[in-house]
């Protein structure tokens, strides 16, 4: 029942390629196109993108317009429909003058010709993938290869649209990530060095600003929440989560009274932090002394945290403004992005536990989750409300993002299965996650690509998106399997 804040989106730059002596040649074959171009552009659209329709292009001339024109159109992803064979005079302007990454779109109309009745003009209203070569080997000679090539036909072509799909999501990670305000606010937990990160380092490689905020700052927007805003917050927590009776763990309790109101205090100071600082994430960790209003403000972040995740905007603890990218990512493509960590192993049925004590993305939650008030977060000060779920069942995806030796960032991916089971009630997150070809083999795998100890976590199987969006940022990415 959570909204989003913001709904994803990205500007597209679609335009087709044709050889113009065709229409000259016959008579019709330019309204027919001009009609798969409009459809195919409706296409795109269905994917929630704006699309920039530059029309059909046959001409080297109007090929450096039309690339003036995405660059001032600031486009995210750029679709080349080929609408039927064209030469590469028609395209390579665009290769040239552009920076937006390039697909090329072949969706033919018929999933076959009549042999009976075919004929060129047929031929030529299905040649889609005629230049397709010419186009991918000139972008190689000039520098800059196309991303991807979608084959396929123009109706009732699943695979074709799923292909589709997959560029528009990255799209939104792409727009997303421009200009995105990803905040710090504090330090690293003491000795944990992968947490480490450069905010320029951070702002180059992904194109967003990294907002040095001061925990007074969170305090001001504390001081300033109000009763009603407590209340409200109050009635969506107990709206959106089971708050059931203590089990094995003894430094649980159920939800108490000062705990839920502590909560949703915390929780309407970080909507006014978010809105004060137009932030699009947030990565935090601070202790404070005991006793201290600096000690109580972060202290009651967990619930809100999640409840922002739900809405969009990745929070993260540990100060792992790493992570909070890749949650950021998994978020705009629509699966989540919990923060998360391993925890035990179970070698009896071959599953780890994965998950983390702290904010979660609740939109992904299997069943209601729940509220737990623990009288102390272990390894860090301060007690309060905590957040126990476990992420859908069915495939899972994890997106780590470390740092190499050189300073470079590093996509580290994987794919697992999220099954049915009990999970530890300890006031904490964890899924029984379950990898191929063992849970043991698997782990140890990753764990020698030299991650960070976090990672976002996400549903459904999308290790191949991922590294697409790695590749298009120029990341070192590798998917273990």
């Amino acid at each position: 029942m959570i909204e989003r804040k913001r709904i994803p989106t990205a500007r597209v730059a679609f335009f087709s390629v044709v050889h113009e002596v065709y229409f000259r040649q016959f008579d019709g074959l330019e309204d027919s196109l001009n009609r798969y171009h409009k459809e195919t552009a409706d296409l795109v659209r269905t994917n929630g993108v704006e699309v920039f329709d530059y029309g059909i292009v046959g001409s080297n001339t109007r090929a450096f317009e039309v690339a003036d024109e995405i660059n001032g159109d600031k486009i995210d992803l750029i679709i080349c429909n080929m609408i039927t064979y064209a030469t590469s005079s028609v395209f390579a302007p665009v290769v040239q003058n552009t920076t937006a990454p390039i697909v090329l779109l072949a969706l033919q109309p018929l999933e076959r010709m009549d042999y009976t009745k075919a004929c060129t003009y047929m031929q030529l209203e299905n040649d889609n993938v005629c230049s397709v070569p010419e186009f991918t080997g000139v972008a190689i000679r000039l520098g800059r290869p196309v991303k991807d090539v979608i084959l396929g036909h123009l109706y009732n072509d699943e695979k074709a649209f799923a292909e589709l799909k997959e560029w528009c999501d990255i799209a939104k990670v792409l727009n997303g990530l421009k200009g995105a305000r990803l905040g710090l606010c504090g330090h690293v937990l003491e000795s944990m060095y992968d947490m480490h990160a450069d905010p320029t380092a951070v702002a180059g490689a992904f194109g967003l600003h990294v907002p040095l905020i001061e925990i007074d700052d969170i305090i001001k927007e504390y001081n300033k929440v109000t009763e009603e805003e407590i209340k409200a917050k109050e009635e969506i927590i107990l709206r959106e989560f089971e708050t059931p009776d203590p089990k094995s763990d003894p430094i649980t309790s159920k939800l108490t009274n000062a705990d839920l109101r502590q909560a949703a205090k915390g929780s309407a100071a970080l909507d006014r932090l978010i809105d004060t600082f137009k932030l699009d994430g947030l990565a935090y960790y601070y202790e404070g002394q005991p006793d201290s209003i600096q000690r109580e403000v972060v202290s009651s972040f967990i619930v809100g945290n999640s409840i922002l995740n739900a809405e969009g905007i990745p929070m993260c603890g540990e100060f792992d403004i790493k992570t909070c990218v890749a949650m950021f990512i998994m978020d705009k493509l629509g699966i989540g992005g919990s923060f998360a960590e391993f925890h035990p192993f179970d070698f009896v049925e071959d599953f780890i536990l994965v998950g983390h004590d702290g904010p979660h993305h609740i939109a992904i939650a299997e069943g209601k989750p729940i509220l737990r008030s623990l009288s102390k977060f272990h390894g860090k000060p301060g007690n309060g409300a905590s957040v126990e779920f476990k992420i859908k069942e069915g495939p899972i995806t994890m997106l780590g993002i470390t740092q190499t030796a050189n300073g470079k960032f590093k996509f580290v991916i994987g794919e697992g299965e999220s099954k049915k089971g009990p999970i530890p009630p300890t006031g904490n997150t964890n899924t029984r996650g379950f990898f191929e070809p063992t849970t043991r083999e698997f782990i140890k795998k990753w764990v020698m690509e030299g991650p960070t100890h976090h990672y976002a976590l996400g549903v459904g199987h999308h290790a191949d998106t991922i590294k697409k969006i790695a590749d298009v940022l120029g990341i070192e990415a590798v998917i273990v399997r």
